[in-house]
């Protein structure tokens, strides 16, 4: 095929297919995936709005909570539109550009949570195993300048894998067997060498999941070996503290590689199987994220009981 007949080719739509083998339950599918969102956008705001509004929430661990909170927006944000339409009114056609936007701010925001969690570790590293020196180091603008790295990192490690990808040409099918542009899914309609980006990809994933993992786990294993040796009551304090990062970190990043694994080997699971796995990956975790601040966090908690009373005029009283 000539070069500009590929161009043309490549500036074609993409067809989603959804949930592959169970488009007749389309409709039904929608049902959780939507309430979901709306749980996410109420769950993940109100921690924006509550840590906003609270001038006691004004510290580094509170701050890093925001970030995560507004990743956690993105991500269902550049997915569940789309997947809806696709599954309400059967609009599957998604632009050449609009794909790998898609694709684009779902993986960037991947590498940005995962440099935030590992913000949240040292910062909690710093509050329990070195509290004299935390205030000093952990500055409201030395916060924000993690957040911005964490961001400049991604879109950094993601703009070559784009430039790899959009260079393909794709003159197979142009019918994408999921419910959004998940990258391994287009690839696989490429009629070149796909073999540059992939290594790039898992090169990537390697380098960033690995290193974050092994800094969060050296991070954790130094507050525990800290907190051993405090009394009964100080230690569970700061358990429950870490306890709801732990439990994010752990549903990120097992979430993360049941997901991409289940995507590059088959393992001879149904193809709908493989698909709902990974929309779930991008839906659960950000609408589970704020319930676990508010049941791990008294003062998230407090606060955004509060602030329920505030809008809805009731009095609650929480427990503590």
């Amino acid at each position: 095929m000539s070069a500009p007949n590929l161009s043309n080719t490549n500036s074609l739509p993409f067809l989603l297919v959804g949930i592959p083998g169970l488009e007749t339950l389309h409709i039904w599918i929608s049902i959780p995936f939507c309430f979901m969102y709306i749980m996410t956008l109420l769950g993940n705001c109100t921690v924006l709005l509550t840590v906003r509004l609270d001038a006691s929430l004004h510290e580094p661990m509170y701050y890093f909570m925001s970030m995560l909170a507004a990743i956690d927006l993105i991500f269902p944000t550049a997915v569940v539109p789309k997947m809806l339409s696709v599954f309400w009114m059967d609009e599957r056609e998604i632009a050449f550009e609009g794909c790998f936007i898609q694709m684009f701010f779902i993986h960037t925001f991947t590498a940005v949570e995962s440099g935030v969690l590992l913000a949240m570790s040292f910062d909690r590293y710093m509050a329990i195993c070195n509290p004299l020196r935390y205030t000093t180091i952990l500055t409201s603008s030395r916060t924000t300048q993690i957040g911005l790295l964490s961001l400049a990192r991604g879109i950094a490690v993601m703009i070559p894998l784009m430039c790899l990808l959009t260079s393909l040409p794709y003159c197979k099918t142009r019918v994408i067997p999921h419910s959004y542009c998940e990258h391994m899914a287009v690839v696989e309609l490429a009629c070149a060498d796909p073999s540059i980006s992939n290594l790039y990809s898992i090169i990537v994933a390697t380098l960033l999941v690995g290193s974050d993992s092994i800094f969060i786990t050296f991070s954790y294993s130094m507050i525990l070996r800290s907190v051993l040796r405090l009394s009964r009551e100080a230690r569970l304090k700061t358990l429950s503290t870490c306890g709801s990062h732990i439990a994010i970190i752990l549903l990120f990043y097992i979430g993360g590689l049941l997901s991409m694994y289940l995507q590059m080997f088959t393992l001879d699971l149904d193809p709908h199987t493989q698909v709902l796995v990974a929309d779930f990956y991008l839906t659960v975790p950000p609408m589970l994220y704020p319930l676990i601040y508010g049941i791990k966090t008294k003062q998230i908690r407090k606060q955004m009981v509060k602030l329920v009373e505030q809008c809805v005029g009731l009095s609650i009283s929480p427990a503590d």
